[in-house]
């Protein structure tokens, strides 16, 4: 089973990205899918988390992800109020949405990986409320790093869920992120 954290704001889309994700492990042949998002009293702005499992058998766990072997962090400023560190397994990975990959102060046994993916969001003209909207080019990063689902099967969801030309402008920010994305090992 691979777990995986999202953490953003409210409004940045966490529990859609999460559920776009399981939709395009699903059609990646995993067996078992879960997306589940954690309330409480968010508000706009506030942090917000939403998990998402994949697995190549069925799932019989639906409790809340304690710890993840990746965390997706779209907001860099959460690091400041949040324990993402102390959500991740030893030699997990965390993907973050940052313009100053060099400022990452991650020390541990994990890999890292940067994305600007809100300069690629402006870039596709993907806002929302004058936000950039993020959580689709993390798709793309996800991908990367990760190598479990395939940037067809993310597109393949895009176009199911969103109109033709919002997904197309979704689906060139995710192949952009994909191929911006930064890996590096932290020891």
């Amino acid at each position: 089973m691979y777990d995986i954290i999202w953490h953003g704001r409210g409004g940045q889309g966490v529990v859609i990205a999460a559920q776009i994700l399981a939709e395009a492990a699903y059609l990646q042949s995993f067996k078992g899918v879960t997306s589940a998002p954690t309330f409480g009293p968010e508000r706009r702005g506030a942090p917000v988390t939403a998990s998402t499992r994949i697995s190549k058998e069925p799932i019989r766990t639906f409790s809340q992800i304690e710890m993840a072997d990746t965390a997706i962090v779209m907001d860099e400023s959460l690091f400041k109020v949040v324990d993402i560190m102390g959500r991740v397994k030893k030699g997990g990975t965390i993907i973050i949405n940052t313009a100053s990959p060099e400022q990452i102060g991650i020390k541990g046994c994990m890999k890292v990986a940067t994305v600007n993916a809100a300069g690629i969001a402006f870039n596709h003209r993907l806002v929302a409320g004058g936000a950039p909207v993020v959580n689709t080019p993390l798709l793309g990063a996800f991908s990367k790093v990760t190598g479990l689902i395939s940037l067809d099967n993310i597109e393949k969801v895009l176009k199911r869920k969103l109109a033709r030309e919002i997904a197309d402008a979704n689906f060139s920010a995710v192949y952009d992120a994909f191929n911006a994305t930064k890996i590096m090992d932290k020891e």
